[in-house]
């Protein structure tokens, strides 16, 4: 996220953000972001969820990150699932990290937020939209036609890219060296996507396409 506003323009620093999921992907993007100046207004698990208009400040994030239950949201006087579904998708936030499970998030969910200042998807969860197609189908190609849209296969390959450069002889295997060579991996892509498309909608499209070219 931070790469796409620093090679598209703009700045994470105060942008408000919901948050899908707390898992490995979700709260890690929650951590990240408040640490860089983001606003974590709404955090929708399934056993239920919190919101804050204001925005969570990091200290709250990085203690809710540390009071996780597995891949579980944990806090007290927790929002229920039901009354998270009608509120969520109304709050007034820039950025959507849906990183649950997939085929997920619904064209009126989409809808719902575009109504309410969304300007950019980054996808932590494999195929987050309830698409019956396996890569793009009718709902991410609406959300990439009106709105920025990191696809999944840019926006959580941190797992996969670890794994090739650690494969790597002589790799060094220190956490700095691990986490700056997946951030040039994502920054990379991000690059080549924006110069062949430098519009802040169409992203996932001209991903694919390069993404493709590379394949064939």
């Amino acid at each position: 996220v931070r790469h796409f506003y620093s090679i598209y323009g703009g700045d994470v620093k105060d942008k408000k953000v919901i948050i899908q999921g707390w898992g490995n992907v979700a709260s890690a993007a929650a951590f990240y972001l408040a640490q860089s100046g983001a606003k974590i207004i709404g955090i929708s698990d399934k056993v239920g969820g919190l919101i804050n208009e204001e925005g969570f400040s990091f200290e709250e994030i990085r203690q809710l990150f540390i009071a996780k239950k597995g891949n579980q949201l944990y806090a007290e006087k927790l929002i229920s699932a039901k009354e998270m579904e009608k509120k969520v998708w109304d709050l007034p936030a820039e950025i959507f990290i849906p990183a649950a499970a997939s085929r997920l998030v619904t064209n009126e969910q989409v809808e719902r937020m575009m109504c309410n200042n969304l300007e950019l998807i980054a996808c932590g969860a494999n195929v987050p939209f309830a698409d019956s197609e396996i890569f793009f189908g009718p709902i991410a190609e609406y959300a990439d036609s009106k709105i920025a849209l990191i696809p999944d296969f840019i926006a959580n390959c941190g797992m996969a890219r670890v794994f090739a450069y650690l494969m790597q002889n002589d790799a060094d295997v220190s956490d700095k060296a691990i986490f700056s060579d997946t951030s040039t991996c994502i920054y990379n892509a991000l690059r080549k996507t924006y110069i062949k498309n430098s519009l802040k909608h169409g992203v996932t499209q001209a991903a694919f396409e390069i993404a493709l070219k590379q394949l064939i």
